[in-house]
């Protein structure tokens, strides 16, 4: 059983930066698919930006280059770097992995392993 820890989250104000961490059980270079997700109350959930084992990135086009998805196997750790925040960014902030592909990396059903999220607040 693969387990996912989010953390960095927090409340910031508009224009200001996070960079979120999720920490893997296993050996991080070993999934396919790699991906941070959103969801804001009654909203559904969607793709933020993902990263393959190739480490080709794709990205919301609501990022508009705000933000950075990259991982670090020596740590087992995914990262998110968001910078430029907007009150729109708010929601609950997951990751997700996988080792197996079976579309695109970008796609929310690709994945089987989740974290518990991270809340991430803007302030305007």
């Amino acid at each position: 059983q693969v387990q996912l820890a989010e953390s960095g989250g927090g409340s910031v104000q508009a224009g200001g930066s996070l960079r979120l961490s999720c920490a893997a059980s296993t050996y991080t270079g070993s999934f396919i698919c790699m991906g941070w997700f959103r969801q804001a109350p009654g909203k559904e959930r969607e793709t933020v930006a993902s990263i393959d084992s190739d480490d080709r990135t794709n990205y919301g086009d609501f990022v508009k280059g705000r933000f950075t998805i990259s991982r670090d196997n020596a740590k087992n750790t995914l990262y998110l770097q968001m910078n430029s925040l907007k009150p729109e960014d708010t929601a609950m902030y997951y990751c997700a992995a996988d080792f197996i592909r079976r579309g695109y990396c970008s796609s929310k059903t690709e994945y089987n392993n989740w974290g518990q999220g991270t809340q991430v607040t803007v302030s305007s």
